[in-house]
This record gives C-alpha cells, structure tokens and sequence, in this order.
C-alpha cells in the first residue's frame, strides 16, 4: 500500500487544513509542527473517515518489516502527537476515536477542499454518521485591485455589512440545526438548548484588526440571540471572549459555562477579500455536528447574501413568529466604514475604564458622522455615555441628557434595537427619575431581545430594585448571571441585590464565588465589606476595602496606612468611632486635585456618622445633580439606614419617584 501523503489532495476537517502533498497540517491558514510519522498517521485515517484503520493496517503500510517491537510504543506516541496538534482529547474524542485493541477511526466530518480565497466549491467526502458538510459558495479568486462601484457602497441594502451577512447566515444555520435537531419526530421534550460562540480569532496577521474579530463576534452573538430565544439561549459576549486564546478543551468550556453546544471559528481579512471559518460543535459528545467556510470578496457577496439567508430562515421559519420573520427580513442601508468604526468603538467600550470610554465616544461619534442613518452607532454612543458617568468621567449632568439624545435617535432609526431601549431605560431611572418610562424601555428590550443579560440587569437594578420588588430583581439578576455565567459585573451585582434584599446569607455566597473568579475586581471587595459591615464584621470590612483600594490604583503604603487608621477608631470607639473617621477620610478626600466625592457618597458618610442635617443637605445635593445611580437605591443600601423613619428621607422617596 502507498503511503497517503503521496496524495496531491488537500483536506479540511473543521479548522484544520490537511497538504497531503507536502505533509503540513495548517489551522485556520496556520502552519502546525507536526512530525513526518504523526502525520503519515493522520494521512492514513483520512483517506477512510468514519471506517476503523486497525493497528495492523497501520503497522503494515508505516512501519518497516522487521519492525515490531517498537511498533506500540511509536504508534501510541503519534497519536498522542496527533491529539495535541488537533487539541483532542482521548476521553472525549472530537476527532480520533480509539478502539481499544483494533485501531483508530477519525470521527469528524472530512470535506476534500482547494486553497483559501479562491478555487470551485469544494465536494464532500464521507464522514461520520452519515453528516453531509455542505461548503459555502466560493468565489473564484481576484488578485486585480478591486474597482470601486459606480454607487456607493453605503446605498446598498445590506445587513449591517457585507461580511457581517455572512455571520448573519451562519446564525440561522445554527438555529435551523439545533432547533431540527431537538425537535425531531419521536425525541423526547428537551430544555431550552445553550450555546456559546467562542471568539473569532484574528487571522489576519495584524493585532490592529483585533477589534474587527471581537467585534464580529459580538454581533453574530446579538444577532443569534434574537433569532429564536424561545428554543436557544446564547452566551453573552462577556463570558464567551474569557476563552480568548484559551487551552481548555470543549469539554471544559462546556461545562464551565452549562452549554449545550459550541461554535467557534476564525475571521481572516486581506484587502477587500474576507475569510469566515466556523464549526458546530455538540458537547455533549464532542461531536463536530459541521463545519462551513465563507470565503467573500466583501464587495461581491450581496448577490449570495438574499438565497443564503432565504433558504436557511426556511428551515426554522416554523419556530419564528411572524412578527420576528419580518424583523428579520429587513435590509439596512450601513456605509462599511461606518460600521469599522463602531466596532472600533465597541472594542474601548468594553474596557470599562474612563480612557477607553472616552475612546470610543470619538469611534461612535465618527462613525455617526460617515453615516447619520446608523441606528447601532447611537445605541453604541448612548451605551458609552450611560457608562461614562458610572465611570467617573464625566457627571450625569454631562452625559445622560448625551445618552438619552443617542438613545432616542437610535430608535427613531430602528424602534426593533433592542440596545437603544436599554440604554434609554437606564437614562429614564438614573437622571430623569421616570421609573415607568424606565420599566417599559426594559420590558421592550427584553421582548426585543430575551437574550440580553445587560437588559436583564438593567431591568432588575434599575427599575425592580428602586420599586422594592426584590423577588423579581432577584430573578432577572440570575436570569442575566445565566446567559453571562462569567461577567464580574453582573455576579457582583447578584450579591449586591440579594444584600439589599436582606438575604446576608445568598449574599455572601455570591460575593465570595465572584471574588475566586478574579481576586483583582476591586468592585467585588468594595461591595463585599459593605456586606460585611451590615452583618457587624467590622474588622474584616477593613481587610476587604483595604483590597479595594490597593486595587483601585492606591499604594500599598496608603491603603495600610488608611486600614490602620480605621482599625484603631473601631477599637478605641466602637461602631460610632468607625463612623465618624471613616467621615473624616471622606472630607480630607474632597481636598485632593480630582478625588472629589459624589454628593451621595457624603451624604452615606454624614449619615453613618449621626449628623442628619448634613446628611439631608447633601442628599438634595446629590438630587440637583441628579446622581440617580446611588439615588435610584436610597431607600435600600445600607449606607442610609440611619435616615429612614425621618420625615426628610420619606419627603426625598417621594420626590425621586420612590416607593416609601
């Protein structure tokens, strides 16, 4: 028998590309080390997928005659070499299954391809169970500069953009095949199915197109999350970009995160050509379910984009109500470098720190200013300027009326943004103080979008929360904790509400299970010891701020100093020398060049301190600035226990909009 690798074939089996000719194994366009007999190996079980290659097949066409003794011990070493290349695992195998005694069979689908950005589709070749692999269109290969159109690209009616029509087909394909799959006559009544969409990850050669990845992903995550919530909840963007260059196996991700189903893939982009790579993967069993190529010129996939979509939104128009097919349906007019730049802004706005929100304010800004009509940018700039007070970079004065104006313009675009309803809802609690208007923008958004664990949080922080009805806040906070398991945020809100709730107990637990996921979140320990204070634990309070402000950029000098302080006052003066210090740091604070505390932040400092008046003073303070974030939770969060049952803090209930 000839040996595989004479073949001039090339393979894919999902990320992987198989030269059998030169004897390289590539992923996603990356050359992988492999040595010469794993790979002759790995020809060998190519050529027959879903068949068992036996030991003695192997033996006889790979190693010598006279070799036997040594014959084991190579062929379990290539296989071992093998698994690590491919990142299998022999106890759940996604690509090599053993069969203990006999051989080796290659289990994932097989389909026999062409180089990338270019050549005729690609023919299947058996693989296992039966799964047929049906190669997306591709296009012959361009290398003359592309001329740009007679008509600008932006009037094109395209989804978001061209590449993003792409992801957009790939959304439903997974749908349609999750939803086929679990409703399939004579199956059993199954759970609402999970799935998380690992990062794309940059081929493209350049960490500059890093955000043009991450961003992808982020809208193939929101665009599968709204095609049929009912049957399929999808891993928030948080949670999933935590596997970014990750080593663990589907089998852990899997679990980690409480999915069903995995997809994960590759973007590639060189010029005006573009190369999406994805793969279905069940986790159950570590079973490739398939695997598609896109392979788009990005000004020449609009003639695809119309049948691919149509045909595949046919396969799971049955689970889609009418309303959400025509939702579906609709094209939108989006210039390519608008939509560049609000990835761009997407990217800084996910850092979560005052630079980078201000970076992306000028990215949705500029992406506005190529295309006024640009409904996600709004949302985007609205989402940046809501985040930019909380922040701390700008006041509330200066950015939520910002953030309502973005709002509100997004919607008047696209009333089925379901981002912009959410943004506008927290604009409507933290600053306006309309807590109806509040709760219908989230209760939009959710219709909208029941896959979104910012609206979920939103709704319950924002809205349940302030109203007193705690039962609820609770169950959307953990309804928002199921889609993004791995967001620090949202678990520290989780233990946030349930102290709040009364529930020290739940709180705790939850606080400690945030703070062993990322001891570094400075938030998780603040909002720790102020669970610790109500529970009377004073002097771990003190360890766990202390933490909190070393975090928080302080020196270690300066926090141990401040703890010490702190330590002693508790000791010498019980709860009310506590207190009264603790005042004092917070007035020697508003001294210092840009450490000028928040007028709610001082009125919890009088207030814990017994001096009401004061207390009331910097409440209406805090009211006239409309500091709504801390405002919104007057009547709940601890640092004002000591002005309720007062005449004045009932008078400042009802004037915000509170229940008393």
């Amino acid at each position: 028998m000839n040996s595989p690798a004479s073949s001039s074939r090339q393979l894919r089996t999902g990320l992987f590309e198989i030269d059998l000719a030169s004897g390289q194994l590539h992923k996603n366009g990356r050359r992988l080390p492999l040595q010469e007999q794993p790979f002759r190996v790995l020809a060998m079980l190519l050529e027959r997928p879903g068949e068992v290659v036996t030991r003695q097949e192997l033996q006889a066409s790979l190693w010598p005659a006279d070799t036997y003794v040594g014959f084991d011990e190579g062929l379990n070493t290539a296989i071992r070499k093998l698994r690590t290349a491919l990142g299998d695992s022999a106890g759940n195998p996604r690509f090599i299954e053993t069969l203990p005694r006999r051989g080796y069979r290659f289990i994932a689908p097989v389909t026999e391809t062409t180089p990338a950005f270019g050549g005729p589709e690609s023919a299947a070749v058996q693989g296992h169970a039966g799964i047929e692999e049906h190669e997306a269109f591709v296009e012959p290969d361009h290398p003359q500069q592309v001329e740009p159109p007679a008509t600008p690209a932006y009037q094109r009616p395209w989804k978001k953009t061209l590449l993003v029509t792409a992801l957009v087909v790939l959304a439903f394909t997974v749908v349609a095949y999750i939803v086929h799959s679990r409703s399939s006559p004579g199956s059993a009544p199954a759970h609402r199915a999970m799935l998380a969409i690992l990062p794309f990850q940059n081929l493209s050669n350049d960490p500059g197109q890093e955000y043009f990845s991450d961003g992808l992903t982020e809208e193939t995550i929101t665009d599968l999350g709204q095609i049929s919530p009912e049957h399929l909840g999808v891993i928030a963007r948080t949670s999933a970009m935590a596997y970014k260059h990750t080593d663990k196996t589907i089998s852990q991700i899997g679990r980690e995160l409480g999915v069903d189903y995995i997809v994960e893939g590759s973007v590639r982009r060189e010029g005006g050509k573009a190369r999406v790579s994805a793969q279905l993967i069940r986790v159950s069993d570590q079973t490739h379910l398939w695997a598609q190529n896109y392979d788009r010129d990005l000004q020449d996939l609009l003639d695809v984009q119309n049948d691919l979509g149509r045909s595949i939104a046919e396969q799971v128009s049955a689970n889609l109500t009418p309303q959400r097919q025509i939702e579906l349906s609709k094209k939108h007019s989006v210039n390519p470098e608008a939509y560049d730049l609000y990835l761009k802004g997407r990217f800084y706005w996910n850092q979560r720190t005052p630079e980078a929100i201000k970076e992306s304010i000028a990215y949705f800004q500029e992406a506005i200013a190529k295309d006024a009509n640009f409904a996600l940018a709004y949302a985007g700039l609205a989402d940046a300027y809501n985040i930019s007070n909380i922040v701390g970079l700008y006041s509330a004065s200066e950015s939520l009326p910002q953030a309502r104006a973005a709002a509100m313009r997004a919607i008047q675009l696209d009333p089925s943004l379901a981002e912009a309803h959410a943004a506008l809802g927290m604009e409507k609690s933290h600053y306006e103080f309309d807590f109806p208007g509040a709760e219908r923008e989230f209760l939009k958004a959710l219709e909208l979008n029941p896959n979104s664990p910012y609206a979920h949080l939103f709704y319950s922080n924002c809205f349940l929360t302030p109203m007193g009805r705690m039962a609820q806040a609770i169950a959307e906070n953990k309804r928002a904790v199921e889609i993004d398991p791995l967001s620090l945020p949202i678990n520290n809100f989780m233990g946030m509400t349930y102290m709040m709730a009364g529930d020290e107990g739940n709180a705790y637990r939850v606080f400690q299970h945030t703070l062993a996921m990322d001891p570094s979140f400075p938030l998780s320990h603040e909002y720790f010891s102020w669970l610790l204070l109500t529970m009377g634990r004073y002097e771990d309070a003190i360890k766990e701020h202390e933490k909190s402000e070393v975090l928080s950029g302080s020196t270690l000098e300066e926090a141990a100093a401040e703890a010490t302080v702190m330590e002693r006052a508790f000791k010498s003066g019980g709860e009310k020398g506590f207190w009264q210090k603790h005042l004092e740091l917070v007035l020697e604070a508003r001294k210092q060049p840009g450490a000028e505390a928040s007028a709610s932040v001082l009125a919890g400092a009088y207030a814990m301190a017994g001096q009401k008046d004061k207390a009331f003073e910097w409440l209406e303070k805090g009211y006239e600035a409309r500091e709504g974030q801390d405002l919104t939770l007057l009547r709940l969060f601890p640092a004002y226990k000591n002005l309720r049952g007062d005449p004045r803090f009932s008078a400042m209930l009802r004037k915000i909009g509170l229940p008393e």
